[in-house]
């Protein structure tokens, strides 16, 4: 079962008001999803973000937003550079492949010499 990280791109501080409390103290976060699994470890394009108010801990959903937040969102998705999607493989796979590389290759060594072998 693969394990899935969303990691920080970027974060800002902004200074608008929160629709639901008033103060002027919202964090605005990027993640980028990461898939680390036993064989291999993935870096997907999917980008995800999410306002939070540092004092009523609420998340801002796209619909409470004002214009002035829809602005500055805009502005630091800009910002937000994602890392290129990738797939990196685990040692323990390149092990297994040696295993099954070397299994095979057994396999056709007998098979070809059996005469020369008994």
């Amino acid at each position: 079962m693969a394990k899935i990280i969303m990691e920080v791109i970027k974060e800002a501080e902004l200074t608008n008001n929160c629709p639901e409390c008033f103060n002027q103290e919202l964090k605005l976060s990027f993640y980028q999803k990461h898939s680390h699994g036993k064989f291999v470890h993935k870096v997907t394009n999917e980008v995800s973000s999410e306002i939070k108010c540092k004092k009523c801990f609420t998340l801002i959903y796209p619909v409470t937003w004002t214009p002035d937040i829809e602005r500055v969102f805009e502005y630091y998705q800009k910002t937000a550079i994602p890392q290129k999607s990738a797939t990196k493989y685990t040692s323990l796979f390149y092990i297994l492949v040696l295993i099954a590389i070397f299994i095979i290759a057994a396999g056709f060594y007998i098979v070809l010499n059996k005469e020369n072998l008994f």
